[in-house]
């Protein structure tokens, strides 16, 4: 059988037609999260990790649908990439998340005991693609195709 999803605490895949878990907090459910869990154990040991209050959560049975989902395209997005002049590159990933959402999370709450919303990573991630943005105009600038440390500034 075909690989739907995999579980967002081990990894383990799950298949179409298999039954999942998924939490009945919402923000487990935003867009940007979409956790999904292969057993009741896996979706138990996120509870802690996301800190949710006592019997506010809960692991609701679903089953993974039938056929695979398949790939969302670009959306027919596309960007001109400066200083390549013709080049274009797909902008399939400027909506992704690009931090790990439980090492900021973990981070947060060591140093100062906060709890993270979740449209924090959105934010994060556009701050990110602003610095690579930067980061790769100063590689181009200097002739290399390779972005380094030192280009960013």
């Amino acid at each position: 059988m075909p690989v739907w999803r995999k579980c967002s605490t081990c990894k383990k895949e799950i298949l179409t037609g298999q039954t999942y878990y998924v939490c009945s907090v919402s923000t487990c459910n935003s867009r940007s999260t979409q956790y999904v869990f292969c057993s009741v154990a896996c979706w138990d040991a996120h509870v802690p990790v996301e800190r949710h209050r006592g019997d506010s959560a809960g692991a609701i049975e679903k089953k993974a649908p039938l056929t695979a989902e398949p790939e969302k395209p670009a959306e027919g997005k596309r960007r001109v990439v400066p200083g390549a002049p013709g080049k274009a590159a797909a902008s399939e990933s400027d909506d992704d998340i690009l931090v790990v959402a439980s090492k900021i999370r973990k981070y947060i709450n060591d140093k100062s005991g906060m709890n993270v919303s979740a449209s924090l990573y959105e934010a994060l991630s556009e701050k990110l693609r602003g610095l690579c943005e930067s980061a790769m105009e100063n590689a181009r600038s200097d002739g290399r195709k390779t972005v380094m440390d030192r280009d960013v500034i």
